[in-house]
């Protein structure tokens, strides 16, 4: 019976929510070069595979986080998650802003937070941490606490499991990058040439230059 990492995968996968080019690296924001893209917002247009990453969401944090009374989504990819989590939990939902609203109220945080609530933040993306840990901070510079961040997917950057430590915040996810790899491999999406490539680029993902970049020909 296969691990629920590697089943969402696969739904990942399937959907092109995670699209993989080790040959043709796409190119983030960032300006970092990338073998992998990631669009977790596809998940919402995808009844069964919104249902089972909410179900699974759902799990972590009666699992793993005690006494929480909200739910956080972090902006803007994981507010519709976070409200369908909060939603199935009968619990209080809010969501964070990457900046405040620069008009009204300038919000940084949408909803109902009071101090001393325990909460619960729910994330669709883990790469670096940066934006995600800025979430927490947030919310605990508004007198609240972070049980803990609920997450779809992580790349496992070392720099991303160094930030979450030095910040205090337990992450868990559903699934991530090696079992993705895995499943990847199982499915045939990739080639067994592909992985030390993949794997790689997961060590350093802002200087990892691909060994061949078929978009400079």
């Amino acid at each position: 019976m296969k691990h629920v990492d590697r089943l969402l995968a696969e739904k990942l996968l399937s959907i092109s929510a995670i699209q993989l080019q080790p040959e043709i690296p796409f190119v983030w924001s960032s300006g970092w070069n990338s073998p992998i893209y990631t669009d977790n917002r596809k998940t919402l247009s995808y009844p069964e595979v919104r249902n089972f990453i909410k179900v699974e969401l759902c799990r972590i944090v009666l699992e793993n986080f005690k006494d929480v009374d909200v739910i956080a989504g972090v902006a803007t990819g994981a507010i519709a998650q976070g409200a369908l989590v909060a939603d199935s939990l009968g619990l209080p939902y809010i969501y964070v802003r990457s900046s405040p609203k620069d008009h009204g109220l300038e919000n940084l945080i949408e909803g109902n937070l009071k101090a001393g609530q325990r909460v619960v933040v729910i994330e669709d993306l883990v790469s670096t941490g940066g934006s995600s840990l800025k979430a927490c901070e947030a919310i605990r510079n508004a007198g609240a606490e972070v049980a803990g961040m609920a997450a779809i997917f992580t790349y496992e950057f070392p720099i991303a499991t160094r930030k979450f430590k030095e910040a205090g915040v337990e992450l868990r996810t559903i699934s991530n990058y090696s079992s993705m790899l895995e499943a990847a491999l199982e499915i045939n999406y990739i080639k067994e040439s592909d992985i030390d490539t993949l794997k790689e680029w997961r060590k350093d993902p802002a200087n990892w230059v691909p060994a061949r970049n078929d978009q400079a020909e």
